[in-house]
């Protein structure tokens, strides 16, 4: 049984990787066809980040549509698999009503809206050079938190409303849930999408992210759950080829916002929630970053970093960018496996 669903999580991620890798050629045509063009915010906005970023202008951008346009045609391809093959592909389907509609929805939600932020950024409609203004995101974030905490706390859905708390146990939080289930979602959107700022950066540091999810989607016996991370896996680190410095093409919001909001679906529904932060640690301090710098210039009227989010800070120090986005990976892998420790700790005491 676990060695079947096994081979199926291992079959997903690598079926995610080879279609993620024969469609990029086909995307990236695509986006230099019809001028899908990244637009670098107004220097008045962003003296700092325009000045380094400058010669990016031009980098075709809503690279994410490969990862989540990867998951997509996957699911699709495992479910066709499984009901019209059978046999040694029976298992394959990974979409389950309990653990990965709505994981599968919300990804696709988000994907659409951060499509459409893309589309206003390059049409340079909008705040600050185009593009959604942040409280107008943070509202996006709000609503399919909304959403996601109504599937989850509703008794004709999940009717889950505990949290676990490594070391003390799951807590029975009654309708408080569903505030928590809110802020986590904003969180990990709004930390994702200030994340992708650098090459490679989001799509490493989410491999980490996905890896340790999806471990511990397994051993709680949620195996499609822990495809779904395979699958986002696969179609990382294709995505990753092309991406790493110099990127021939930028994630966009369209990508980040779907793995941002995925991530967070998957903590919810592993019950990991207070483990997040160590799974993704770089994208705590990047969204941390630029919290404390804003109540800093609001308050203080004083900026503590040079710019934000903190990459832009050690690039504007003089640090080369494949420099910057390594190291990030480094601390994601050894604070990711510091979370997945803490995990199996907490289940043995």
């Amino acid at each position: 049984m676990i060695l079947t669903q096994a081979i199926k999580v291992l079959a997903v991620a690598v079926t995610a990787f080879f279609i993620a890798i024969i469609s990029t050629p086909l995307v990236l045509k695509a986006l230099r066809r019809f001028g899908i063009k990244k637009q670098i915010r107004n220097a008045s906005s962003a003296p700092i980040m325009s000045a380094l970023h400058a010669k990016k202008e031009g980098t075709p951008t809503m690279g994410g549509i490969i990862i989540w346009g990867t998951i997509l045609v996957t699911a699709g391809i495992m479910l066709l698999a499984s009901n019209i093959l059978g046999g040694v592909f029976e298992n394959l389907d990974f979409i389950n009503r309990a653990e990965t509609y709505l994981p599968l929805a919300a990804m696709v939600i988000a994907a659409l809206i951060g499509l459409a932020d893309d589309v206003l950024g390059v049409l340079r409609i909008g705040p600050k050079g185009g593009g959604l203004a942040v409280k107008h995101k943070l509202v996006v974030y709000a609503l399919i938190g909304a959403l996601g905490a109504w599937w989850f706390y509703a008794p004709q859905n999940l009717d889950w409303h505990v949290l676990n708390i490594p070391f003390v146990g799951s807590i029975d939080i009654g309708i408080w849930y569903i505030p928590m289930f809110i802020f986590i979602l904003i969180a990990s959107a709004f930390s994702a999408n200030e994340t992708d700022g650098l090459d490679g950066l989001l799509g490493g540091v989410s491999i980490f992210a996905f890896g340790s999810l999806g471990v511990i989607a397994f051993i709680l016996g949620r195996y499609n759950l822990a495809a779904l991370a395979g699958a986002f896996i696969g179609a990382l680190i294709a995505f990753l080829w092309n991406n790493v410095y110099p990127t021939k093409f930028f994630m966009g919001d369209t990508g980040s916002m779907a793995i941002g909001i995925t991530l967070g679906l998957i903590a919810m529904l592993t019950n990991t929630a207070f483990l997040l932060p160590l799974f993704a640690i770089v994208m705590v301090i990047e969204s941390l970053s630029v919290i404390i710098q804003m109540f800093s210039k609001k308050i203080l009227k004083k900026k503590i970093f040079l710019s934000t989010p903190i990459h832009h800070h050690f690039e504007a120090k003089g640090m080369p960018e494949s420099q910057i986005t390594m190291r990030f990976w480094i601390i994601s892998g050894v604070s990711a496996s510091l979370g997945l420790i803490l995990f199996f700790l907490d289940r043995i005491i």
